[in-house]
């Protein structure tokens, strides 16, 4: 009887499955990188790289929490000099978005009781410290903007100025959203302050943009972030309205404050993600060479301001769709050391 497994009649051989196998596998992956190729020219593949150039999931997580430590301490200073009516419709607009509601939402009604309790247990250094906070995210906020834009380092302490200016700008958009929920009142208060909240949002992040790149970058190149992050923003925010109440009710059951505050945390971190993916878009659409690039610049060669300084340069080699499938002799060229792929190629330094 001969050592050799028998093979049924009709049936592939082991080793010849295999290789099919590998086979498959093999055109499977040229056919990804041939199309990654394709879109590594296109807007996406562009903002692909900016992204990974901004390091975009790592911005996103440092940006939530700071906007996490400067939210509510900020929103209880307001509502601490605001009258009462305004008061409470902060707090509505708050709760409304964030889906507060049942035990939780009296846990969070604790915290703008009333004027005088709020003022009492702030104080004077609460205040400062509040707005510190404040300017400590736009420190963060401005960094997300200069890295994408490839601005060099610089400003100073005028960008502690140009935080707090953000800041009172804030501020007076969080008023004027509760002051039209409480002149219009009842469900066509909630409409027009959505409307309002559209519009004066997508204005107040053009301004922001403007205002963290420190002028040096043209009002229309930066219509496109304010646009994504004002309209990313408010549907964002609208559907946060189906998941968020789920979500608060069943941590504050499990953790009890603490749970809200990781659920404040998880909607935080979505909205840092839509303001630093809108951040890139902008310069992939205006340093585009095609005719939307153009209409960007406005027939400008650059869409920085006359006497700007110059952009930083850009990595060595920019992060493309194709490294996720890896690269190799049959993707860019170049053999690559055994065992190594595009990931253990050496990367540039950040950028700022």
């Amino acid at each position: 009887m001969s050592g050799s497994p028998h093979v049924l009649p009709g049936a592939v051989p082991p080793h010849q499955a295999d290789t099919a196998s590998a086979g498959a596998a093999a055109r499977a992956r040229r056919v990804a990188r041939s199309y990654a190729r394709r879109l590594e020219s296109t807007p996406i593949g562009e903002l692909w790289s900016r992204l990974l150039e901004v390091e975009f999931v790592d911005r996103s997580v440092a940006l939530a929490a700071k906007l996490f430590v400067t939210f509510f301490p900020l929103l209880i200073v307001a509502a601490a000099v605001a009258r009462d009516g305004i008061r409470q419709e902060i707090l509505s607009g708050v709760t409304d978005r964030l889906g507060v509601n049942g035990d939780a939402m009296a846990l969070v009604r604790q915290a703008f009781a009333s004027p005088e309790a709020t003022r009492a247990a702030t104080g004077f250094f609460g205040v400062l410290l509040a707005l510190a906070y404040g300017v400590s995210f736009t420190t963060a906020l401005q960094r997300v903007y200069l890295r994408a834009w490839r601005r060099p380092p610089g400003g100073g302490i005028r960008n502690k100025g140009r935080g707090a200016l953000w800041v009172g700008g804030v501020l007076l958009f969080v008023f004027l959203l509760a002051a039209v929920r409480e002149i219009i009142g009842g469900k066509a208060g909630t409409v027009g302050a959505w409307i309002l909240s559209f519009v004066a949002g997508t204005l107040l992040w053009w301004w922001t943009a403007r205002l963290m790149l420190r002028g040096e970058v043209r009002w229309r190149p930066l219509l496109s972030t304010a646009v994504l992050t004002g309209v990313g923003g408010s549907v964002y925010a609208a559907g946060s309205g189906v998941w968020m109440p789920v979500t608060v009710s069943g941590n504050f059951a499990q953790f009890g404050a603490f749970g809200i505050a990781l659920s404040f945390v998880t909607f935080f971190t979505g909205s840092a993600f839509i303001i630093v993916v809108a951040a890139a878009v902008g310069p992939v659409l205006a340093e585009a060479a095609g005719p939307l690039g153009r209409w960007i610049r406005h027939g400008a060669a650059t869409p920085l301001e006359p006497g700007a300084p110059p952009p930083l340069p850009g990595p060595i080699r920019p992060m493309r769709l194709m490294d996720a499938f890896g690269r190799g002799a049959e993707g860019s060229g170049v053999d690559l050391p055994a065992g190594g792929g595009a990931d253990e190629a050496a990367s540039p330094p950040p950028v700022a």
